[in-house]
């Protein structure tokens, strides 16, 4: 089969591969679509990988080939998502319905793996997966559904964890409007009375984020942060989702929070602030909890994809073949891509 594999640091390769061997729990997915992440972008320009042929992808969607020995959870045929976050299910974070935060698979100061990222991912015309990491999509279109895994499930996770703060009348602000920030904006439109604000330093997708929805679209620039506060009677936004995280954004983010506001930084740009245990408020407001989150818990996956279902978030998607995939890392990388960029074998 053709495989999307990261060789060696920086090394990306469309290569033929054994088709995987399965276990008796575990199932063939025959991949209809893989979405690709900024996260992928990242282990491509890492400057060692420590895991040489390993097949990228982890946003996969498909049908189910062929059947362990032992499993009854899902059907031949049957049109299934890769949940992304390959928790143990057994420790006490997991039977909380935390599994995105498992005490085994990932740990204090680790995260539980998820396909792509360790175990070989959905790059590839097959993929191996244990039953119990697949999520029914019903008539949803597996070539297109595969972002559901974590452009859906993230953002899905950090609305959810912010609900107290996105009560009738409140004013949600969206930083990013890529892959995971125009289905965030969704999911807020679709789960939320919250006025929405989008910010972007692409027009494009500011337009991409009027057509799902949002209140109000302002460019990104020296004065985005004084025209929110202005809506906002300088109180600030009740909730901020920075899906972008390099140091303008988080600026930007801690300079329009509200007391009491729900922060969240779900992209990895590496952006930083200064969070003292003093009576100042000259970083932050009063009462502001911050949060950044792996994920997302199964529970969350599965209101992603009855949302889904009921048509009221979908993936903005541009498609490429396998074969072309490394061009789609270049377009992705050079801001090329509205949506997400779904690879199809």
């Amino acid at each position: 089969m053709r495989a999307l594999q990261i060789e060696s640091a920086g090394v990306l390769k469309v290569k033929d591969v054994p088709v995987p061997e399965i276990d008796s729990d575990e199932v063939l997915v025959k991949v209809a679509g893989v979405g690709l992440c900024h996260s992928d972008i990242h282990v491509r320009h890492m400057p060692e990988w420590p895991i040489p042929n390993m097949t990228l992808g982890h946003e996969t969607a498909g049908y189910v080939e062929k059947l362990g020995e032992n499993v009854t959870e899902v059907t031949e045929g049957q049109a299934v998502l890769v949940y992304l976050v390959w928790a143990c299910g057994v420790c006490r974070p997991c039977i909380e319905g935390r599994d995105n935060v498992c005490a085994n698979n990932g740990g204090r100061l680790g995260m539980p793996p998820c396909p792509g990222l360790g175990p070989d991912g959905g790059m590839a015309e097959y993929m191996k997966v244990k039953a119990r990491y697949l999520e029914p999509l019903g008539d949803l279109d597996p070539v297109t559904a595969g972002p559901l895994a974590d452009a859906g499930l993230t953002p899905m996770h950090a609305v959810n964890g912010a609900q107290h703060r996105l009560t009738p009348g409140s004013t949600a602000v969206v930083i990013g409007l890529g892959g995971l920030g125009h289905m965030g904006l969704q999911i807020l439109k679709a789960t939320t009375g919250a006025r929405i604000i989008a910010i972007d330093s692409s027009e494009q997708k500011l337009e991409l984020a009027r057509n799902h929805g949002a209140d109000e679209t302002f460019i990104s620039d020296g004065e985005t942060a004084a025209k929110v506060l202005a809506l906002t009677d300088d109180y600030g936004a009740d909730a901020v989702f920075d899906f972008v995280g390099v140091q303008p954004t988080v600026d930007l983010a801690t300079n329009i929070i509200a007391p009491d506001g729900a922060l969240r930084f779900v992209g990895l740009g590496e952006g930083s602030f200064t969070y003292a245990a003093d009576a100042l408020t000259s970083t932050l407001p009063w009462g502001v909890d911050v949060r950044r989150s792996y994920g997302g818990t199964r529970s969350d996956q599965r209101q992603v994809i009855e949302l889904a279902k009921l048509g009221k978030i979908s993936v903005d998607v541009k498609q490429y073949s396998l074969e072309d995939g490394i061009q789609a890392f270049d377009d992705l990388e050079a801001g090329n891509v509205p949506g997400r960029a779904v690879l199809v074998p």
